[in-house]
């Protein structure tokens, strides 16, 4: 058997060793994107061999709440994409604010960063108070360092920038404190936030939405599972409500392409199409 044959059965070994011992998923998840972040993984942890991985993640107590955490590699920023996030401050929210109730799912969370962007463009609306923000990810890890809203000083300049770009009101600083080389998003911002842990290849339905942020996650998933997870942000919208999806995804020939129609031309964003009763 060539090597990269054998590596191949090894990841598939792995696949499974996690499934069956822990419960999570990964077989809907695009081969070589799943490859990749494997071998990244051994890598990182120190392990000999992918043999020897699967034999830790097996036997090792806790192991696999870092094998999860590194799995997940969140990678995201404030106001990543500022021209999406302006289209959702002067597109998006004029109309959220015609419901009574605003209920938001930033699914894929990852370390929070485009929560606490969404908070804050909620807020600046005069929408937050009556909104709230369910932020959730399969990581328990991630999702602890997204609720404690801490970040590297150094990309400070970076999430200014972008705020600025998104339309931003103000200065990006009055949301957060400066200290030992990091900063502190404001207390006030996790108010009406949520942190959960759901798996979209197998959790369902637990809410009715008026918007859904999920970017940079389906790249990752195979076409089975895209649409599992697309399926799923339909049926916990509203009619009318919105999908905010990543600059290099697309709703076009998928499971529920007829469902929704784009907010613009380019625009990862689209609105569920209101259908009569």
């Amino acid at each position: 058997m060539h090597p990269s044959d054998l590596q191949d059965v090894e990841i598939t070994l792995f696949r499974e060793a996690l499934r069956m011992r822990h419960g999570y998923d990964f077989s809907g998840y695009a081969p070589a994107s799943f490859k990749r972040r494997v071998l990244a993984l051994q890598a990182a942890v120190g392990a000999g061999s992918l043999t020897q991985l699967i034999e830790r993640l097996l036997h090792e107590e806790g192991f696999v709440r870092e094998v999860i955490a590194r799995l997940s590699v969140p990678v995201s920023e404030m106001f990543r994409d500022p021209r999406v996030f302006g289209l959702l401050r002067s597109e998006v929210m004029p109309v959220l604010a015609t419901w009574p109730v605003i209920n938001v799912w930033q699914a894929g969370c990852a370390h929070g960063e485009e929560v606490y962007s969404l908070a804050i463009v909620l807020r600046e609306c005069g929408l937050y108070d009556r909104a709230h923000i369910f932020a959730t990810d399969f990581s328990d890890e991630a999702l602890t360092r997204a609720e404690e809203g801490i970040y590297p000083l150094h990309d400070a300049r970076t999430y200014s920038d972008n705020y600025l770009k998104a339309g931003g009101t103000g200065s990006l600083s009055d949301w957060f404190i400066a200290r030992y080389q990091r900063i502190k998003l404001d207390e006030s911002l996790r108010r009406r936030v949520t942190f959960a842990n759901h798996n979209l290849v197998s959790d369902g339905v637990f809410g009715e939405m008026q918007l859904i942020v999920c970017r940079n996650v389906l790249i990752y998933f195979g076409d089975e599972l895209q649409d599992r997870a697309l399926r799923l942000f339909r049926d916990s919208l509203v009619h009318g409500g919105f999908l905010c999806l990543g600059s290099k995804e697309s709703l076009a020939y998928t499971a529920v392409d007829q469902d929704f129609e784009r907010l613009a031309p380019g625009s990862p964003i689209y609105r569920r199409v209101i259908r009569a009763p």
